[in-house]
């Protein structure tokens, strides 16, 4: 683990991905402490305006403190991102790990469901499944682990095929252990290290799905303040206060930048020929 670090340091792309993401965790764990006013309280007076001393980022259409907002909603969109991710990530590793070692007509069965499934797009599939399941953060959630499932079978797989062919495979398989065994302890571990770096790369599209279904009013409700639901509101004030809508899309963008930046350096540095 020190070792990879390392790597990761002298790596431009790595160094600068860890830092990134190491600050957007930092504002997800403290930020809301630091919030200069409360995020949900209105001031008719205060609405509209610009950066200044008091509202370092200005205020929206009733008057809340913009960077308190996007202090307190880090946690509402890195967290259930990154959740989503995991989520995805694990399902999609165990379906690509089952199909891997059953082989013959089941992975063949479980593959070409798996490609039919990923025919569709992730944000159509998951609005699919958010209108199926209703309006809310936790069913965006679940529509996007769903979305990224197959994607992640279907890499984990590709990996898995090779680790089944090993010889403490065949030795498991000769003592009698079971599937369950043979998959949860032979095979998922040594897996691991493409499915890191996949998923690491896939928490900035699900960033950017989780704001894009806030957006079009499938994900987080008001008066939440995650921030693609922050976007959607702040385009019909555009002509008037611009900043409401460039400071939580600048955050996205940010978080976006910083795991694909990320998931480049730990790929550059888990590479065995590097």
């Amino acid at each position: 683990m020190i070792e990879i670090l390392r790597r990761m340091l002298r790596s431009p792309q790595g160094l600068l991905g860890l830092v990134i993401v190491g600050l957007i965790m930092l504002v997800v764990v403290v930020g809301p402490a630091f919030a200069p006013h409360d995020p949900e309280k209105m001031a008719p007076l205060m609405r509209y305006k610009p950066p200044s001393a008091q509202f370092w980022l200005g205020t929206d259409q009733y008057g809340r403190d913009i960077l308190s907002r996007l202090l307190h909603g880090a946690r509402a969109t890195v967290l259930l991102a990154v959740l989503a991710t995991a989520l995805g990530t694990l399902v999609g590793a165990v379906v690509g790990t089952v199909s891997a070692f059953l082989g013959g007509r089941s992975d063949e069965a479980i593959m070409r469901t798996v490609d039919a499934i990923m025919s569709i797009p992730s944000l159509l599939l998951a609005l699919l499944i958010v209108n199926l399941l209703g309006k809310s953060s936790l069913n965006a959630l679940f529509a996007i682990a769903l979305a990224f499932a197959p994607g992640m079978a279907r890499v984990t797989r590709s990996v898995a095929l090779s680790v089944r062919k090993q010889d403490y495979v065949n030795a498991a398989i000769a003592r009698g252990e079971s599937a369950a065994f043979i998959v949860g302890r032979e095979m998922l571990p040594n897996v691991i290290a493409p499915i890191i770096v996949e998923m690491t790369i896939r928490v900035a599209f699900a960033v950017m799905l989780f704001a894009t279904l806030s957006f079009l009013g499938l994900g987080a409700q008001p008066p939440a303040s995650e921030w693609g639901l922050m976007v959607s509101e702040a385009r019909r004030f555009m002509h008037l206060s611009p900043w409401m809508i460039l400071w939580p899309s600048l955050a996205v963008a940010l978080v976006a930048i910083g795991f694909n930046l990320l998931g480049d350096g730990l790929r550059d540095v888990l590479n065995p020929r590097s």
